[in-house]
């Protein structure tokens, strides 16, 4: 027996049970039993997560449960699963778990700041699985591993093998399942990893907000003066490479808690997305992929294992998982100070909407329930294409509450921050997708960098006419035709007719939300 920890308590007696090991030990072992698993030119671990290359969120349940059932707000999102149905896929994940010779225990922490922190117990039984979680929660000392005890909850990943379709309440061969009472999460039928650190925040924006605290789907940096920008966004719209910027400290990428004393991450690595990744323009995350770190689902080069960054064969949804701590910037431990901006990162499709706009207090929880942006394409299976969409709170696949109690919080501590709230547009100019062209990514960091130094502040702003944003007139290292939509647009009568049918698909989504908003926050909607 060469287990450094039992899992009877969990049901598991598997006779090597190898915990925390070494980023050195997990390589061995995927590519002595991982197919497909190889090292790049530079260092990285590239593994394949099979047919899955993305997450499958039509799969996702949470059980109702008398004690949590009045908190969730259930739907499309959060999906009912009976409590005897979690049992059956819990017995399918661990009598699967017990067939193998071996398996992995990571157990870590989801939360910087010791007072709200978790404890969470990852068993699995890929070594790509435990360098992942390995790399995205934050790893206990040696000192706080010997007395780690019992974890909060238990993530148990059985991907490889299949939930029975038939049973009641699943639709396919793949099951995510969350039990806030059992306090575990069970996978069958997926290899992508993702699965995993989105299960831990799907938990924490449970428990967070039950606290009090306003958990975030958002980047978060700190300037040299102490300053502190969260940025919300959904994959694709640029949290991670915008919040890679030399000029300040990296607090996280992803996913963060405003509490009563500021902010802090809930993890302890980055997952960038890969495609067309160069060092020219990301070379903070360029950098960081080296030994430790993993590359999913990417195409090299078989002799001298040199990644193609714009191989997008297997998926467009090529991704990197690296500790914080490669990127040079990174403010180690991940808190800080209370918000000065808040920025939503929109991805608009139509190109309607302004590269950059100001927005006041109702319009900021207007635009945050909204969650408008488009889902670009490899970010979940199925889609292909960038499509127009509205995620409630620039998360609404991770969130468990009702949009209107994130959008609560947030408005209490802006009101008691001050923060600035800004809506930046990383999406498309100059005509719709198919027509117009990706905002470019130098206007957008310029853009950026002026709401860092207030000079966007002190700019002169016009009211968008449908709407209803506060618009600069100028933005430093920005052609000024670029900051109205419309000036880009050959045919401005076809904006008009695009502009219209953006704000009826903003006021329609909005009719879910209109019993929880206020008169003012109604008032916020776009003109037609």
């Amino acid at each position: 027996m060469t287990s450094t920890i039992s899992l009877e308590k969990h049901g598991i007696q598997v006779d090597t049970i190898i915990r925390n090991p070494a980023p050195a030990r997990l390589y061995e072992e995927a590519l002595q039993f991982e197919t497909g698993s190889a090292i790049s030119s530079a260092g990285a671990l590239i593994a394949m997560s099979g047919k899955k290359t993305g997450r499958s969120p039509s799969d996702k349940r949470i059980v109702d449960h008398a004690d949590s059932r009045d908190d969730i707000w259930w739907g499309s999102v959060n999906v009912k699963l009976e409590e005897h149905v979690f049992d059956i896929n819990r017995e399918r994940a661990i009598d699967y778990l017990n067939t193998r010779k071996r398996l992995f225990v990571i157990d870590g922490f989801a939360g910087w700041d010791p007072e709200h922190r978790i404890k969470v117990r990852i068993i699995c039984e890929r070594a790509y699985h435990a360098l992942f979680m390995w790399n995205m929660l934050i790893r206990p000392t040696a000192e706080e591993l010997a007395a780690y005890g019992e974890p909060d909850y238990v993530v148990y990943n059985a991907g490889r093998f299949p939930a029975n379709q038939n049973t009641k309440g699943m639709t396919s061969k793949t099951s995510v399942a969350l039990s806030f009472e059992r306090r575990e999460f069970i996978i069958l039928g997926t290899e992508y990893a993702g699965e995993m650190k989105k299960g831990v925040f799907t938990i924490m924006n449970y428990l967070m907000p039950k606290k009090g605290l306003l958990s975030m789907h958002c980047s978060a940096t700190q300037g040299k003066e102490g300053d502190v920008s969260v940025l919300f966004g959904l994959s694709g719209t640029g949290k991670t490479t915008l919040s890679a910027d030399p000029k300040r400290l990296l607090i996280g990428d992803d996913e963060h808690v405003w509490s009563n004393s500021g902010v802090f991450n809930i993890e302890g690595g980055c997952y960038a997305k890969c495609i067309n990744l160069t060092r020219e323009q990301e070379p903070e995350i360029w950098d960081a992929i080296r030994f430790g770190s993993v590359l999913e689902n990417v195409k090299y080069d078989r002799d001298n294992r040199i990644v193609d960054y714009t191989d997008v064969s297997l998926t467009e949804n090529t991704r990197c998982s690296y500790p914080i701590e490669f990127i040079p910037n990174a403010k180690i431990p991940c808190v800080g100070g209370t918000p000065k901006n808040v920025i939503f990162l929109t991805c608009d499709a139509f190109s309607v909407l302004p590269p950059v706009a100001k927005l006041n207090a109702a319009q900021a929880q207007y635009h945050f329930m909204s969650g408008y942006t488009a889902k670009v394409a490899g970010t979940e299976m199925g889609v292909t294409e960038p499509q127009a969409t509205f995620s409630a709170c620039f998360g609404g696949p991770f969130m468990v509450w009702h949009p209107a109690k994130y959008a609560e919080l947030l408005a209490q501590q802006i009101k008691k921050s001050g923060a600035n709230v800004w809506l930046v547009n990383t999406g498309w100019s100059g005509g719709p997708y198919g027509t117009g062209k990706r905002m470019s990514l130098k206007y957008t960091r310029a853009i950026i960098d002026a709401i860092h130094d207030d000079s966007l502040q002190k700019s002169e702003f016009v009211a968008d006419p449908t709407f209803g944003l506060m618009v600069p007139k100028a933005v430093a290292g920005v052609p000024s035709e670029v900051l109205t939509p419309k000036n880009t647009w050959k045919d401005k009568a076809a904006y008009d007719e695009m502009a219209k049918k953006l704000a009826k698909l903003f006021n329609d989504n909005f009719k879910k939300f209109a019993d929880h908003a206020s008169p003012e926050v109604l008032a916020a909607a776009p003109r037609l």
